[in-house]
């Protein structure tokens, strides 16, 4: 279910039951949604592939593959293509089963619209959640990672130079500036650098022999 101005949500409905497919279909089309059905997880991929679905309703039991497979592919391959499960069990397994494979929740059969629209807009609101602690949790390593590089860079700096912290700080944010560059870029350069000289440094010497001259004697 969308408002008038959004455009409608795409689901992916799966199930073995052609009959399911069908009248259910039909009833997220009645309900605002669009609908494209799979009967089989092959067919399930191929339009998971095409992109462009917001959220997947699987059938788990169907023979060969299962609901619970595909949903497993979907979270080991990190896909953010949200699910919900449609099943004719309710069981403390499954429901186990679910949350493990990252379910954002699941309608025991007979389903209709009417039970299964507020499931559905429940696992959107769920899952706007989950991508918000994703992007929160991307946002605060990538700063973790610029601190990291900046701490190490003030670190070189205190050592080679005999700085104090903030002196050191302070001369790489004036460099930055005079080279009109992100101090995080610089303080990379800087580790990147002294990364590269210790890797130089830790080769075994070579020695280097004295060349003999043909008919000079060496002095003693």
């Amino acid at each position: 279910m969308t408002s008038a101005n959004a455009e409608p949500k795409r689901l992916l409905l799966l199930d073995d039951d052609r009959l399911v497919l069908a009248t259910l279909g039909e009833g997220l089309r009645q309900a605002g949604y669009r609908v494209a059905t799979a009967s089989s997880v092959e067919e399930a991929e191929d339009v998971l592939a095409g992109g462009g679905i917001d959220l997947a309703i699987l059938d788990v039991r169907m023979p060969g593959l299962s609901g619970i497979d595909l949903a497993w592919r979907l979270h080991d391959a990190d896909n953010e293509v949200p699910f919900i499960f449609l099943t004719a069990y309710s069981d403390e397994e499954l429901v186990e089963q679910a949350s493990e494979a990252g379910a954002m929740g699941y309608v025991v059969k007979p389903a209709d619209p009417d039970r299964l629209v507020p499931a559905i807009e429940a696992a959107f609101a769920r899952a706007g959640d989950v991508k918000k602690l994703r992007d929160t949790g991307r946002q605060l390593q990538t700063a973790l990672d610029a601190d990291r590089d900046v701490s190490l860079a003030i670190g070189i700096m205190m050592e080679r130079r005999r700085l104090g912290r903030q002196d050191a700080f302070e001369i790489l944010r004036v460099q930055a500036r005079t080279e009109r560059r992100k101090l995080i870029d610089l303080a990379r350069e800087v580790v990147l650098a002294v990364e590269k000289i210790n890797l130089i440094a830790a080769v075994p010497a070579v020695e280097v022999r004295p060349r003999r001259v043909e008919g000079r004697r060496e002095r003693t």
